[in-house]
């Protein structure tokens, strides 16, 4: 028509093509996105704007990146093309992030040699809240399960675990959490054991022991005892006493202790008593100050067992811990009677009083201050 004119004005849109590799993946992983097969149509695209999803946006001239996704979830990654046209497409890809375990141990705040700890993971969470699966290395100065690698042993499978202590110092050791999704979780763990601590008080006992029998002259008698045991020996004595002869002089006998571990000998032969008083035959041994002298204290251990072994075996304050064998010999009395007469007496009735003088340590556990 003369005198108008017409303008058609029309904008062509590209169209938007995405893929994700892959598009299943553990949290912390990497998705590659390309958009290299989108078509501008008509011109050319100018831009490729990124929505993650997550939060995280980008605008690339390339239609190729890759993005971290730091938490777990599902993603709609959004792409929106534009050419230079002035048109825009958009299309979206779902990728799946699958989390790893978040694993949560508690451990008590103070352990003690001798205590069973329990480790409890059953907090632990899946975010998915899928199956999980325990696995515990209980120490990693130990190789359980003997292939050479300390720090790989399974050593129960079971959220809470019970793990007991003989002595004080560090335990380290390790969780590994799978939920079977391929998401696994290790944390490591460090438990510092204490010794306990013990009031030690020394009471002092006597341990007695009276024996008699009789012997003939060239007889002898023994007998063995261990009065060191869980007790420190300070001091003894012996008294071997004969009954009157009805003819003198009394017969001859020897009292003697041998100490094999002290290499201790001692021996005595009787004598006579004032016949006037009464007084009868004997022979005495005795000894004081064996051992060190005790005092009260305050002692860290790991166990009362451990600290009575100690004290017990300490380093010069061991004497008489060991056997202790006790003789009697009876010989023949020189001259063997009164005025050439034989004695008719063959040997001689005895007894023998023994008291030991010992310090016995009593252990109270006490609390830290």
């Amino acid at each position: 028509m003369a005198g108008c004119t017409g303008v058609l004005d029309s904008t062509v849109a590209p169209r938007a093509a995405l893929t994700a590799t892959p598009n299943d993946i553990q949290q912390g992983e990497e998705v590659t996105f390309d958009a290299r097969a989108s078509d501008a149509i008509e011109g050319v695209i100018t831009e490729f704007k990124w929505d993650f999803g997550d939060g995280t946006q980008a605008t690339t001239i390339a239609g190729f990146t890759s993005h971290q996704f730091l938490t777990s979830g599902q993603f709609n990654v959004r792409l929106t093309v534009t050419n230079d046209q002035g048109g825009s497409d958009s299309t979206t890809v779902l990728v799946r992030v699958n989390g790893a375990p978040q694993i949560n141990i508690s451990i008590p705040d103070v352990v003690r040699s001798g205590d069973i700890i329990l480790l409890d993971a059953s907090n632990t969470i899946d975010p998915e809240g899928g199956t999980m699966e325990y696995m515990w290395d209980l120490n990693f100065l130990e190789d359980s399960d003997g292939d050479g690698d300390t720090r790989n042993d399974v050593d129960s499978t079971e959220p809470m675990v019970y793990l007991p202590t003989e002595s004080s110092g560090t335990i380290l050791g390790s969780l590994t959490v799978d939920d079977n999704q391929g998401g696994v979780a290790t944390e490591q763990f460090t438990i510092e054991v204490q010794t306990r601590r013990f009031q030690v008080s020394w009471v002092q006992n006597t341990l007695d022991w009276d024996y008699d029998d009789y012997l003939k002259q060239g007889e002898s008698w023994s007998d063995n005892m261990t009065p060191g045991v869980g007790a420190r020996i300070m001091a003894y004595e012996a008294i071997l006493q004969l009954d009157q002869d009805l003819f003198m002089p009394p017969d001859n006998f020897t009292l003697s202790l041998y100490i094999a571990e002290d290499g201790y000998r001692k021996n005595a032969e009787t004598s006579p008593g004032n016949i006037t008083r009464n007084e009868s035959t004997v022979a005495e041994l005795n000894a004081s100050n064996l051992n060190p002298s005790v005092e009260d204290e305050v002692y860290d251990s790991d166990s009362a067992e451990q600290l009575l072994e100690g004290l017990l075996n300490e380093p010069g304050a061991r004497f008489g811990q060991g056997e202790w064998i006790w003789t009697i010999v009876a010989q023949n009395a020189d001259p063997d009677g009164q005025f050439g007469l034989l004695d008719p007496d063959e040997g001689n009735d005895w007894t023998l009083t023994i008291t030991i003088t010992v310090f016995t340590p009593v252990l109270t556990e006490v609390a830290y201050q």
